[in-house]
């Protein structure tokens, strides 16, 4: 008795997926899973100009690898920071005088 198969029996047989089994995937010369991949994190606008705009600048890292996102964040991070700061800066509302104390 002999065991062997004829080769194009065996290839066949690889290559050919049981019924129910899921498709193996195809490969994509086209897709590089290291390529940079936008997050779609949504972004809500504040109403503050300064602020919706450095939060606008983080969909800049959408684009870019993983090593360019630091210098996204920090200007990000800037930008708000400026923006607290600039909130500490303007002049609010009068404040009322206080009334004379006339126990004298």
């Amino acid at each position: 008795m002999n065991d062997s198969v004829p080769e194009g029996a065996v290839a066949e047989e690889a290559t050919t997926p049981e019924p129910g089994a899921p498709a193996a995937p195809r490969h994509d010369p086209d897709h590089d899973p290291s390529a940079p991949a936008p997050l779609n994190v949504p972004r809500t606008p504040t109403g503050d100009a300064d602020v919706d705009a450095a939060l606008e600048r983080l969909g800049d890292a959408d684009h870019l690898a993983t090593d360019g996102h630091v210098e996204v964040y920090e200007d990000v991070h800037r930008g708000l920071r400026d923006a607290l700061t600039a909130l500490d800066a303007r002049p609010g509302p009068p404040v009322p005088p206080r009334p004379l104390d006339n126990r004298s």
